[in-house]
């Protein structure tokens, strides 16, 4: 691996230099210091650029990039049903496909790590590393109550583990329990002490939708989801709870205590009329890690995490009533530092010895003219085309918006959609 440094490059209101070597930042400098560069170093102008930790994406489904729009203005149990006849029809050759261009839209909006919930886990694999993003990926448990049907995942889950072992630093194998509703509790109970003999992160969706605490609350002697998952010792640290948006005080008091990362994913939320009150005051100072996710491409149609996180602070303002609340610190570190923890990795912050995932915003335009702060300027008034440049594990994905290969990508999945509409 070779070494980049950026120079006159606004960092922490301040302008700067930033040395990475390897994969690795190795160290950050005054604009007007004295560098020792490595030899064959790349020293890059970065003159009215901003660098921001790369956003990651804590809860999403790459393979839907293809399936925006294929199930609108319906209810989220009509909906699902959609979903799954579509996914019914889509092979491994579709799912590689899906995920090369959820992985560019990632890039060009300024993500580098993306944590995945769906199928043929292999493909999203293959995808990822051939774009130069880190992720974890996840191998989906999901039975719908079929006991054979279980039985083939279990050897499946196995067999994908062993896969997995063979993968580098840039991805983890993620235990994926699709809900309480879907994974009968033997095999949900399997699975979690699969990944937690493995050492596994496990990634479930939780309180989604009003009717999914009902349902849950008639099934199981009025327990919600949170107070059923953790009866059966589920919840912990290593847990990843996606939405979390119907939710007690019972409920936010145990998702603290267990220290579960609760990940937020409101366009996903207003767009299927799930519900917009995330408890995210709560949540935080219960002790729970609160990132940020933007869902699939079919229920929130893109993955751009400025947006989301934009979107966020807008409805949690509202809601309560409280202009103060998710303020700009908070809202970036849920997009990024708190990922980093969720997922064990170090990333999301701008210091000496984490990993070099880095993003470079272009302030060279109407959306920064204002004497407000740098981020606040990105995430009210700029759009996620402000993002130039890329870098992942020290390396450059994108330079000046272009992504290498990006055209033939995208005429690639144009063939596997017409192949897909024919069957």
């Amino acid at each position: 691996m070779g070494s980049i440094l950026l120079k006159n490059i606004l960092h922490d209101e301040a302008l700067c230099q930033i040395l990475v070597e390897g994969n690795r930042i190795s160290g950050i400098f005054p604009a007007d210091a004295e560098v020792d560069i490595p030899e064959g170093a790349e020293v890059v102008d970065c003159t009215g650029k901003a660098v921001l930790p790369g956003l990651v994406n804590m809860h999403t489904h790459a393979g839907m990039a293809m399936m925006r729009g294929v199930g609108e203005d319906i209810v989220f149990h009509e909906w699902i049903d959609r979903i799954w006849k579509v996914e019914s029809d889509i092979d491994e050759e579709y799912v590689y496909h899906a995920t090369k261009v959820a992985c560019l839209e990632m890039i060009k909006t300024g993500t580098t790590t993306f944590n995945d919930h769906y199928w043929h886990m292999p493909m999203g694999y293959k995808a990822a590393m051939e774009m130069g993003l880190r992720c974890a990926l996840a191998y989906v448990i999901c039975d719908r109550n079929d006991p054979s049907e279980a039985e083939r995942q279990k050897a499946q889950c196995m067999e994908m583990y062993e896969f997995s072992r063979q993968w580098g630093d840039m991805s983890q194998f993620v235990i994926a329990i699709h809900a309480i509703y879907s994974v009968s509790e033997p095999l949900l109970v399997w699975a979690v002490d699969f990944a937690r003999k493995h050492g596994l992160k496990i990634h479930i969706h939780v309180s989604e939708t009003r009717k999914e605490v009902q349902d849950c609350k008639a099934q199981h002697g009025g327990m919600s989801p949170v107070e059923y998952l953790d009866s059966l010792g589920v919840l912990g640290p290593d847990v990843i709870a996606a939405h979390t948006l119907w939710v007690s005080d019972n409920d936010v008091r145990i998702l603290g205590e267990r220290g579960v990362t609760c990940v937020h994913n409101v366009n996903s939320n207003l767009k299927l009329a799930s519900g917009y009150m995330f408890r995210y005051n709560e949540l935080r100072d219960a002790g729970a890690n609160v990132c940020l996710g933007t869902d699939g491409c079919a229920s929130s149609n893109n993955l751009d995490m400025l947006e989301t996180m934009k979107t966020s602070a807008m409805i949690q303002k509202a809601w309560r009533d409280d202009p103060t609340a998710m303020p700009l610190n908070e809202l970036l570190a849920a997009a990024t530092a708190n990922a980093g923890k969720a997922l064990g990795l170090e990333i999301g912050r701008i210091q000496e010895g984490a990993l070099a995932d880095l993003i470079i915003i272009d302030t060279d335009n109407y959306n920064f003219l204002s004497p407000g702060t740098f981020l606040a300027n990105l995430i009210y008034s700029a759009h996620s085309d402000c993002v130039d440049s890329v870098i992942c594990d020290g390396k450059f994905i994108m330079r000046g918006r272009l992504v290498p290969g990006e055209k033939e990508i995208l005429s690639q999945a144009r063939r596997e959609m017409e192949g897909l509409s024919s069957r």
